[in-house]
């Protein structure tokens, strides 16, 4: 009897270089969102369909963020960067209080 052989899920490590590697083709299609960044800022990728990654990312910066270094977030759905042109891009830079 044959079995289906089941793909193992990608490591956090692999599932933030995706992301990554989406944000950087995004951003190099489409210089202007990169000219509306702040200068030497913190990337933190905050995908909707991956809760365990978007905490494992906020740990992250809550452990090795610059406190002098400005923070923008984005937001984005893995289920659909496979997709070329689908999956949407958003960023946020928080405003400081």
């Amino acid at each position: 009897m044959a079995t289906k052989q089941m793909k193992p899920r990608p490591t956090i490590a692999e599932r933030n270089l995706t992301m990554v590697a989406e944000l950087t083709q995004r951003m190099m299609r489409n210089p202007e969102i990169l000219g509306s960044l702040p200068d030497d800022f913190e990337l933190v990728i905050l995908p909707d369909d991956d809760p365990e990654l978007r905490m494992y990312n906020l740990d992250l910066l809550d452990s090795y963020g610059q406190a002098h270094r400005p923070i923008v977030f984005a937001r984005m759905n893995t289920k659909q960067l496979a997709q070329v042109g689908i999956a949407d891009l958003n960023l946020y830079r928080p405003i400081a209080a």
